[in-house]
């Protein structure tokens, strides 16, 4: 075939170039099918002839652009030349000489472009050498990223973190009893103890924290990116997971969390429990609001050109630190059960329910939300379970030694300061006991109250009513049925004030309070005829006839003589008996005043066959503050010097009474009333010397 020849312009020569250029580039063909191709092209047109030397200036330029590509890559590989060896051997300078690690990763990029646009396919040999290239430019970029993670990372900064970190404690005063399994720790309370239950810290929303130096994440990025370019995404996640989930876990043991397997768990003593459990809860918020999120975000910068890589990159890095954290809540989960644990439980449990709306969040990995809500459910259950138990253990506690003195019992004590400390946890068990209402359904009450009450307040009404139960039974220890009712006065009366001045008056109402106060005062009733009834008949007048009668005079001496034993024998049980609430003793004191005080004086205004108060005192074996002015005198100013002598009358003033004696030598000491004064039964100090009672 005649080659053909058309008298076309320079430009359209150039076009017509260019054009059998780009045909034979888009080929991408052998060298031998090349050339057979361009003698096809020249047969059609002379002109076409000078397209050899074009292609095989522009193969020149091309091979050229790789061998300085290539150069730069080798001198850095330790796998070549020993010329090249020292300089291998040490990283790229990124600091120091950021110019030669941009050389290198533009080197990087020139061969990367060379393969993608297929400019040195055609060229096997060429072509293996880029992927060697490329092979040993990949193993420098992935160890450059992992030096340059492992020299940036910045540590958990302790100080800092706690500085942000608003902490709530909450007082469990030992000396309002103390927590003890199965209610066994009810000794004696050192007043000077005390222990705090901690909710644990709480954060500000603006805390923000750098995992990695900022200047460094820059260069973590161009590195990323060619990885991910090359097809090694693959090794570029992994170097990196690794070095974060040794930071991670490095992080963890600054916030005190150890590796610690379930039966280590569950060996441990409370005390070593709780400090861990306290420490599980910090870690955890510390966790997903400081290292979680931190992480995420630098995952953002690093690898944000590629949604898939920078989910499995965060997914990898911190499945290992909230697995570790997950194991430990399972292990307290399934833990043995005791009520001092309760409030550990339920921290756990709260701060795990606003983790695991974060891990929804945060995880593209169903496995670690799946693991996070089946610890959640467990610890749940522990919780509930606690309470119940607990619930079990005050209503068949059955210690059988009275208090002494009608104190308030430590069960009483325990109780009351618990379910204080659980109105703050109000929310969690109203979701958790929801579904055990059933339980409640032998309360009482009037009113529909009960209709109105959320699951958790039912359950209190239940615990305390099991709590009044159980000390209705131990007051029936008491043989003395007045200090019977001053046990089930100083008890319910502790409950009621421990209701009324906290949330528990909220949830319980305040007709729960009247009613337990009108208990109290049926209480109060019950004692004053428990312990006046016997002294207040001796003071009637049946039996007695007129004052002239001898046999009148006999018997009003031997009811005054029945009162004297009455009152005396009152003195000497009661003297010890406490009323620890001052408001209480009161109310006592004008009661028993009210009662006695009115009968002894108008007993005391009958007629009896003594001239003077003197013989009056011989008569009924007593001085009375009324019937001898000078021993009310007296009675002033023992009440200022206790122990002195005036005028030759001893005066002394215990628990309240004051003693008198006259100069010639008496059979008894005078009562201690001031009736026409209605002078103090109850003592400065709380005792009652003629009924009872001390603070």
């Amino acid at each position: 075939m005649a080659a053909t020849t058309t008298n076309l312009g320079a430009g359209s020569e150039d076009r017509v170039m260019a054009t059998a250029q780009q045909i034979l580039k888009s080929l991408n063909t052998p060298k031998e099918v090349r050339e057979d191709m361009l003698l096809i092209f020249s047969s059609f047109d002379n002109r076409l002839s000078n397209i050899t030397d074009l292609v095989n200036e522009n193969s020149d330029t091309i091979g050229g652009r790789f061998d300085a590509a290539e150069k730069v890559i080798l001198r850095w590989d330790s796998s070549s030349s020993s010329s090249n060896a020292e300089a291998s051997r040490h990283s790229l300078p990124w600091e120091d000489s950021p110019d030669e690690a941009t050389e290198y990763l533009s080197a990087v990029d020139e061969i990367l472009q060379l393969v993608v646009d297929m400019s040195i396919r055609s060229d096997n040999k060429i072509m293996d050498r880029a992927e060697t290239a490329i092979q040993m430019a990949m193993s420098r970029l992935e160890d450059e990223f992992r030096l340059i993670l492992i020299r940036n990372t910045v540590p958990l900064d302790s100080e800092r973190l706690h500085g942000s970190i608003r902490r709530v404690s909450l007082s469990f005063a030992a000396n309002e009893g103390e927590i003890g399994e199965d209610f066994e720790s009810f000794g004696e309370v050192d007043s000077e103890r005390g222990c705090f239950h901690d909710r644990g810290p709480s954060f500000g929303d603006d805390l923000c924290v750098d995992l990695i130096n900022p200047d460094a994440v820059v260069e973590l990025k161009e590195i990323a990116e060619r990885m991910i370019n090359a097809g090694y995404e693959k090794e570029c996640v992994q170097a990196y997971s690794n070095v974060r989930r040794d930071a991670l876990d490095e992080c963890l043991v600054i916030l005190g969390v150890e590796k610690l397997s379930i039966e280590e768990v569950q060996k441990m003593d409370w005390k070593a429990l709780d400090e861990k459990m306290k420490k599980w809860v910090q870690a955890v918020k510390v966790t997903v609001r400081v290292l979680l999120n931190g992480e995420k975000r630098l995952c953002d910068q690093i690898f944000g050109g590629s949604n898939s890589v920078k989910e499995i990159c965060f997914n990898e890095t911190a499945k290992g630190c909230v697995m570790q954290l997950l194991n430990f809540g399972e292990a307290v989960a399934i833990g043995k059960r005791s009520s001092e644990k309760l409030f550990r439980i339920l921290d756990m449990y709260d701060v795990l329910a606003d983790a695991s709306l974060e891990f929804e969040m945060m995880f593209t990995d169903e496995y670690i939300c799946t693991e996070a809500k089946g610890v959640l459910a467990g610890l749940g259950d522990a919780a509930k379970g606690t309470f119940l138990e607990f619930e079990n253990a005050v209503k068949n506690e059955a210690s059988k030694k009275p208090m002494q003195n009608g104190e308030i019992h430590p069960l009483t004590r325990y109780v009351m300061n618990y379910v204080k400390l659980l109105v703050d946890y109000c929310e969690t068990l109203n979701s958790l006991l929801e579904s055990d209402e059933d339980e409640a359904n032998g309360l009482q009450s009037e009113d529909g109250e009960l209709e109105t009450m959320t699951p958790f307040a039912k359950r209190l009404l239940l615990l305390i009513s099991s709590l009044e139960s159980n000390l209705e039974e131990k007051s029936k220890l008491y043989e003395d049925g007045a200090l019977h009712c001053i046990f089930l006065m100083n008890n319910n009366l502790y409950i009621v004030q421990k209701v009324k001045d906290s949330e528990l008056r909220k949830l319980l109402g305040d007709n729960w309070v009247r009613k337990r106060r009108g208990s109290i005062r049926q209480y109060a009733t019950s004692y004053l005829r428990a312990c006046w009834t016997k002294a207040l008949y001796c003071l009637k007048d049946e039996g007695i006839g007129g004052s002239s009668n001898n046999a009148s005079k006999v018997a009003l001496k031997e009811r005054f003589k029945s009162f004297n034993a009455c009152f005396e024998e009152i003195y000497r049980i009661q003297t010890g008996w406490k009323v620890p609430d001052a408001q209480l003793r009161e109310e006592l004191r004008i009661s028993i005043s009210e009662k006695v005080l009115p009968a002894y004086r108008s007993f005391m205004g009958r007629d009896t066959p003594c001239s003077s108060p003197y013989e009056k005192k011989e008569f009924i074996g007593y001085w009375t503050l009324d019937t001898v002015p000078e021993a009310k005198e007296q009675a002033e100013k023992s009440r200022k010097h206790q122990g002195d002598n005036e005028r030759g009358h001893p005066v002394s003033k215990q628990q309240g009474t004051v003693h008198m004696k006259p100069d010639t030598s008496v059979m008894r000491e005078p009562l201690g009333w001031s009736i026409g004064d209605k002078a103090e039964i109850l003592d400065g100090d709380g005792s009652m010397p003629t009924s009872l009672i001390a603070g």
